[in-house]
């Protein structure tokens, strides 16, 4: 088969790679038909050493079962199927408390396990992991499908982690494909106003679509004082930080206000933020977000996406085939595409 490799940094190659086979009873095989390259990727875009590469690269995808090991029930060759970026058991103490991402028995993909940039992947935990979808759903909607593997499920983790509710004040930052999810789910949970901070006018466009209310394109200090200016000078309740940089946190402290929180579900970039008594502690702010255990909303986040009642695949701006996943990354590091799909 063919799979995604990055070398090193800025040397993302598809090549030749082993077909996938049933290692564990508990594994299953799956035929890729929709993977992406996600925000994420362009972290090690930046940064992978050549002593680090090769490495299998893609943790989002649907596609149709192949094969299952002898302990995974349900499931039949030819099967629809999507999967959260982690894989997990489902049954263990954490993820029956909702937390898939701490499974004992469980892992993200790529990571060991071989990556969904590629023509067909291993899912251990299947039984767990997997989520049946309709086999003859119409084939325009499998772009929106593909996003309950992460971005939409990360983007609702966000708002659902802040407690979002109806006559909330939210702010979102980061106008990127987990940002303007985030910005999809707030909206859902009845809040009064959605600021969302970004400044490329195409995304932020889908972010007005999507429910934000108001957009401001400042950074930094800047952009502080004009969401504070927004807000009476008081900040939001609720922040969703969407970036992972340490700037856009700073941003989230800048703007919470005070017995708020912020959900931080970018994947950060540091180690060392301000969590001190001028930051958090004294104006009692909460911290909290994470990974997504995206296996834990993506049941019920499945319905309205199925009915086109919300539609988070307009985030997909660009469709490429695999052999031209190199592109794909260059254009998103480039910004000239916010995130790519990809087909076999």
């Amino acid at each position: 088969m063919r799979a995604t490799f990055m070398y090193e940094a800025g040397d993302v190659r598809v090549q030749d790679a082993t077909d996938p086979v049933i290692e564990q009873p508990t594994d299953a095989i799956v035929r890729v038909l929709r993977s992406c390259v996600c925000g994420s990727d362009l972290h090690p875009y930046h940064s992978l050493t050549a002593a680090e590469g090769p490495v299998p690269m893609g943790h989002e995808f649907l596609g149709t079962v192949e094969e299952t090991g002898s302990e995974v029930s349900g499931f039949r060759r030819g099967d629809l199927v999507v999967a959260p970026f982690a894989f997990a058991d489902n049954t263990c103490e954490f993820c029956r408390a909702g937390l898939h991402t701490s499974c004992p028995d469980g892992g993200f993909f790529a990571a060991g396990v071989g990556g969904a940039q590629a023509e067909a992947i291993r899912v251990p935990q299947a039984q767990g992991t997997l989520v049946k979808l309709p086999n003859d759903v119409d084939e325009a909607l499998l772009p929106s499908l593909l996003t309950l593997a992460d971005v939409y499920g990360t983007g609702y983790h966000a708002a659902h982690q802040a407690g979002v509710r109806p006559g909330d004040w939210v702010t979102v930052i980061g106008d990127g494909a987990v940002g303007l999810p985030a910005v999809l789910s707030a909206k859902q949970l009845g809040p009064e106003r959605i600021i969302l901070m970004g400044r490329h006018r195409q995304r932020t466009d889908l972010g007005r679509y999507f429910g934000a209310t108001d957009v401001v394109a400042e950074r930094g200090e800047e952009g502080i004082a004009r969401v504070r200016d927004l807000t009476g000078g008081h900040g939001t309740r609720a922040v969703l930080e969407a970036v992972g940089h340490l700037p856009a946190y700073e941003m989230a402290v800048g703007t919470v206000r005070p017995g708020g929180v912020i959900s931080r579900v970018g994947v950060p970039q540091y180690d060392e933020a301000p969590v001190g008594f001028g930051s958090l502690f004294g104006p009692n702010i909460t911290l909290t977000g994470g990974p997504a255990p995206v296996r834990a909303y993506l049941e019920s986040l499945l319905p309205a996406v199925l009915d086109g009642t919300v539609d988070p695949g307009r985030v997909f701006d660009r469709t490429l085939p695999l052999e031209q996943v190199a592109e794909g990354y260059r254009a998103m590091d480039r910004r000239e595409a916010l995130k790519v799909l990809l087909t076999p």
